[in-house]
């Protein structure tokens, strides 16, 4: 199979980092642009990431030498690049306009940014959950008049550990009305450098600025339903977040309480539901896909970040502590990798659903 060329753009950044380190010997995707602001434009990648580099690899040999294009040039990706990742570090309506612009220049953007996640025909992907929204593609295209270009986004990266075990309950055909979710989220989150480690070490922080909404809000449209040429939320779900900074490199943490409608599963049957629960990537055997997406451990001490965020290429979502709940009717605990299935990872496998899909 003829690889993919691919670009990167905010490609200095951690996210962006994080999309070079696991695109090393990809067998789909070739890393042939990389781009980042102007102050690293043109350097070579090496230079650029110089004394800034956090990944626990080198970068890769054949990226090093790459010449750092200035993102905001979208003129120096065409005939680099057929589609980029978009890490891109920077006011949300400058991201917004300038992801606009590549799709516009005929280059598919698979987006890290929240700045189009809110877009009526922008799909918000969790492959497992609603591959059927890159349906609204070529509506998105025929509304901007877009020929090859297109823009999808992943959602925010806490939001990937208790979705999957979520979905595949209501997929078995269990209305959740309810959910209240406690957020243990890295400092990786925050990128580089990130927090300051005076206000880390030895303390939380309970406040991660518009997180809280983005968990309540994005669901609803992961959950929703293609009307009219527009993705239309599913506001049926009730959800109350509270999302807290704490002291862990990486692998964001979720207590969740949920409520049931009026049908009911016992607990054996959860369980049984989140070990068979598989969806298009794994048919498709997509090379970021997990083969377990929802991996439950009896443990009573489990999930826990150092142990579990790796588990299945840092792609799959690790649940344990089922049992029943006093006020809504079940909690559990979840776990993923934030910078690997909530981030790059989770932007690799929406790239690697749509070319399996052929729309790339």
């Amino acid at each position: 199979m003829e690889k993919i060329n691919v670009g990167v753009i905010g490609a200095t950044g951690m996210v962006g980092q994080n999309y070079i380190r696991l695109l090393d010997n990809h067998p789909w995707f070739n890393v042939t642009y990389v781009a980042a602001s102007p102050k690293s434009a043109g350097k070579s990648y090496e230079e650029a990431v110089m004394g800034k580099w956090q990944m626990v690899t080198d970068p890769p040999e054949k990226v090093r030498k790459l010449i750092v294009g200035d993102a905001n040039d979208v003129n120096q990706a065409i005939g680099k690049c057929t589609l980029v990742f978009s890490a891109l570090e920077m006011e949300k309506e400058k991201i917004k306009e300038l992801e606009k612009e590549y799709a516009k220049a005929g280059i598919p953007v698979f987006s890290n940014a929240s700045a189009n996640r809110h877009v009526d025909n922008v799909p918000m992907l969790i492959p497992e959950i609603n591959s059927n929204h890159i349906e609204i593609i070529p509506l998105q295209k025929k509304a901007n008049g877009w020929d090859k270009g297109f823009i999808v986004v992943k959602p925010n990266c806490s939001l990937q550990s208790y979705m999957t075990p979520v979905y595949a309950l209501v997929k078995a055909g269990y209305e959740v009305k309810r959910m209240i979710i406690t957020t243990m989220q890295a400092v990786s989150g925050a990128g580089y450098p990130g927090v300051p480690s005076l206000d880390m070490i030895d303390n939380i922080v309970p406040l991660i600025s518009g997180e809280e909404e983005k968990s309540e809000i994005e669901p609803q449209k992961i959950m929703g339903k293609i009307v009219n040429g527009k993705i239309v939320n599913d506001t049926s779900m009730k959800i109350s977040a509270h999302c807290n900074r704490v002291p862990v490199i990486d692998g964001h943490t979720a207590c969740v309480s949920l409520e049931f409608g009026a049908k009911k599963p016992s607990l054996e049957e959860i369980k049984k539901i989140w070990k068979d629960f598989r969806s298009e990537p794994q048919e498709l055997n997509l090379p970021f896909a997990p083969k377990q997406p929802i991996i439950y451990r009896e443990e009573l001490n489990r999930p826990q970040p150092r142990k579990d965020r790796d588990s299945d290429k840092g792609m799959a979502a690790t649940v344990g502590r089922l049992r029943e709940c006093k006020v809504f009717d079940i909690r559990f605990v979840c776990l993923s990798h934030n910078t690997v299935r909530g981030a790059a990872g989770g932007g690799i496998l929406n790239a690697e659903l749509l070319k399996a899909k052929g729309y790339l």
